[in-house]
């Protein structure tokens, strides 16, 4: 199990609040009334520096890149390869899909 798990509840309705929003101005203006500039400004740099590790990009682009700090990228890294949950992943293989179905690919 995830260890940060252990600190929140997997169970909050804040979860399934966030399964109701159905663009993406609407998750952004959620997530702009729960958290501050700089929590969300941090999620959005912690996501790109997935996206950039996971396109194969080499920590000093990213740092050049996202502005992240090398321990930010290095985190972004283990939680994506080594204790994380797998959820960057899912959520890269569905926005693939997604793309390409825009696309007319299916």
């Amino acid at each position: 199990m995830n260890r940060r798990s252990k600190r929140t509840n997997p169970e909050s309705e804040l979860y399934r609040a966030l399964l109701t929003l159905r663009t993406p101005e609407e998750c952004f203006a959620f997530l702009t009334d729960l958290c501050t500039a700089n929590e969300l400004k941090a999620m959005e740099q912690r996501y790109e520096v997935a996206r950039l590790l996971e396109n194969g990009r080499i920590y000093s682009d990213i740092l050049t890149e996202t502005g992240a700090s090398s321990a930010t990228i290095s985190r972004v890294n283990r939680s994506l390869n080594d204790y994380g949950t797998g959820a960057y992943r899912t959520v890269f293989a569905r926005l693939e899909e997604q793309s390409g179905k825009a696309e007319g690919g299916e």
